[in-house]
């Protein structure tokens, strides 16, 4: 397989820094690197603009008046829009890059930093935002499958996922071996999977849990 070419909205850099001059400079170097670039001089500004948009990842500075970096980063998580962060400072002390990175920023670089490590940093946050859209496109056709089975189906693969047998399920849900062959078959073909690793690996994905049955 070939190298994957970002698309236009998986170049859009939003940089976010109370300093004109970083937040122009780099603006100007990403834009150099056909970035698509959008500036903001405060964190409030940025959640000001519609979210709607498609962002790569976001050059963040972690000291600004008001809103920080960081509790951006924690507002963003909690609002459920995980982004790629690369965190620019010219205070930063370790806990703060510590928490940063804990939190899932991408780097954290000190002011002055070299050109090709924002760039290489970027470049980074891009491919990290193309696995997170993959995985997000992936968990939503999962719940599209999920959403095709009937309540007793459902209840079936809570117990399939737990590694039960056919026998065990029967028992714990109180009905027939025969009719749990036929839930297990109906679930198999509508989550279009052939194995049972594969049910198990796409239910995590959106956070179904097993059954666990007092058998």
């Amino acid at each position: 397989m070939g190298e994957i070419t970002p698309t236009e909205e998986e170049r859009a850099v939003y940089v976010v820094d109370d300093d004109d001059s970083v937040r122009s400079g780099i603006a100007k170097l990403l834009l150099s690197e056909g970035y698509h670039v959008r500036t903001f001089d405060s964190a409030e500004a940025f959640l000001e603009k519609s979210m709607e948009d498609q962002i790569a990842c976001i050059v963040l500075d972690i000291q600004m008046p008001g809103l920080s970096g960081l509790e951006l980063q924690e507002h963003l998580l909690r609002e459920g829009k995980e982004l790629p962060i690369v965190f620019v400072t010219g205070h930063g002390e370790v806990p703060d890059s510590v928490r940063a990175m804990k939190l899932g920023a991408v780097d954290f670089l000190p002011k002055p930093f070299m050109p090709t490590a924002l760039l290489d940093a970027v470049g980074q946050a891009i491919e990290k935002g193309q696995h997170l859209n993959a995985e997000r496109a992936a968990a939503d056709q999962v719940q599209e499958r999920v959403d095709r089975l009937t309540p007793r189906e459902y209840e079936v693969m809570r117990h399939v996922i737990a590694g039960l047998l056919n026998k065990q399920i029967a028992s714990a849900l109180d009905i027939s071996e025969k009719t749990i062959k036929i839930h297990r078959a109906r679930v198999m073909s509508k989550m279009e999977v052939t194995s049972v690793a594969d049910l198990v690996r796409d239910t995590e994905r959106v956070g179904i849990t097993p059954a666990t049955p007092s058998l």
